[in-house]
């Protein structure tokens, strides 16, 4: 609901500023034309992912987690890990943060473990695991564009994933060893396996599961990344309606971050048109060269844990003006929220939904971890970068 309001203000606020011509209209036209198709895959993506979970996908996959790893805890959460992976890239860092987070704290008090490592693990990679790909994260939509722009022609999911593949690679393990190293000790006892649930609709299960697969080729087929994505939630929307019609919900779409959004690309938008590329020049550099984009990722970084990610990224998109500086921005913002709970709306979400599961985070420690993590993570991604540029 705050979120939501946030929204509906800020909107209101960008509209003044259409209105008042401080956001022109052929600008206000540019904008809209860029960013609704961004802004209709969020929805249909959400509604796939959240259908999914109402058919019992991810509670299936986790559920068969627990019997792979066979009484062993430091594999059931590696095998945790690649699920939270596979989750932020394919389907992005929001699925992983609200959908896949109280699959896995189910799963671990199912078989008697704390939920704490689990619900680290799925917050920290739905952050700094989404830099592999477009889908992965709103701003890598809106780097796509960019760098499309830059180069040219309109850049592919795999070209894109030839730009970002190091550094996110680098990212993901920096963030899996400080897991193990912050809660090594509980993932070295056993549990007692626990026979898995069944399936409560096997046809809307397979179908559902059927779709979602199908789903992730076509992302990366370099189709516009809306148009299979709102083929998808039609599908399942359809499905549901046959078999399940009392899961269809207008909550199923995300409203609060659709007006957030929103909000925060007129109004940022705006904030450009009143000079703040220019002021944000200096702080960022301006080279392709090592420090420069150190300090462009370190800008990104500082931006949002003080604001969020999204309006960090926007304030500093016209000073990233190479495809590699843009992979440098994209580091900060998506890998370096780690410290602070509003560094982006995910990390909000998965909060909201620990606290509905009855699980308690400290937010000191979880800072403290973060002040130590997310920097760690940004140098050493960005020289990955810097290395292979």
């Amino acid at each position: 609901m705050r979120t939501a309001l946030i929204g509906a203000g800020l909107v209101l606020v960008g509209i003044i500023a259409v209105i008042t011509g401080v956001l022109p209209w052929p600008a206000t036209m540019e904008l809209v034309n860029r960013v609704l198709p961004i802004l209709v895959f969020v929805v249909a993506i959400t509604v796939v992912a959240e259908l999914a979970a109402a058919a019992g996908v991810f509670t299936f996959v986790a559920e068969r987690l627990t019997v792979w790893a066979r009484g062993r805890t430091w594999l059931l959460w590696l095998l945790v890990v690649v699920l939270a992976v596979l989750s932020t890239i394919f389907l992005s860092l929001d699925t992983t943060a609200v959908l896949l987070t109280p699959v896995v704290v189910v799963m671990a008090r199912h078989v008697g473990l704390s939920p704490l490592p689990f619900a680290l693990t799925t917050v920290w990679l739905a952050n700094t695991a989404s830099l592999l790909l477009p889908v992965s994260n709103l701003t890598n939509l809106l780097a796509e564009g960019r760098i499309s722009a830059m180069v040219g022609h309109r850049v592919t999911p795999l070209e894109f994933a030839g730009l970002t593949a190091v550094p996110a690679l680098t990212a993901i393990l920096v963030t899996v060893g400080a897991i193990f190293l912050v809660c090594r000790r509980p993932l070295r006892q056993g549990y007692t396996m626990a026979p898995p649930g069944r399936v409560a609709n096997p046809v809307l299960f397979g179908t559902s599961a059927v779709t979602v697969v199908a789903l992730i080729p076509a992302l990366l087929s370099g189709l516009p990344v809306w148009i299979p994505a709102v083929q998808a939630a039609l599908i399942l929307t359809v499905i549901f309606f046959v078999l399940d019609r009392s899961t269809l919900r207008l909550s199923l779409v995300p409203w609060p971050l659709v007006l957030l959004a929103s909000g925060l690309f007129l109004v940022m938008d705006a904030l450009h048109e009143l000079g703040l590329g220019e002021l944000l020049d200096a702080a960022a550099g301006t080279g392709n060269d090592p420090l420069s984009l150190l300090r462009l990722a370190g800008a990104g970084l500082l931006g949002a844990n003080a604001i969020d990610n999204l309006p960090a990224y926007l304030a500093l998109e016209p000073v990233a003006n190479t495809p590699v500086r843009m992979v440098a921005l994209l580091i900060g913002v998506n890998a370096g929220p780690l410290i602070t709970p509003w560094a982006s709306l995910a990390t909000l979400l998965w909060h909201e939904r620990l606290s509905s599961l009855g699980v308690e985070i400290s937010w000191r420690r979880y800072l403290l971890l973060g002040l130590i993590v997310a920097p760690v993570t940004v140098v050493l991604a960005t020289l990955a970068l810097a290395a292979t540029a």
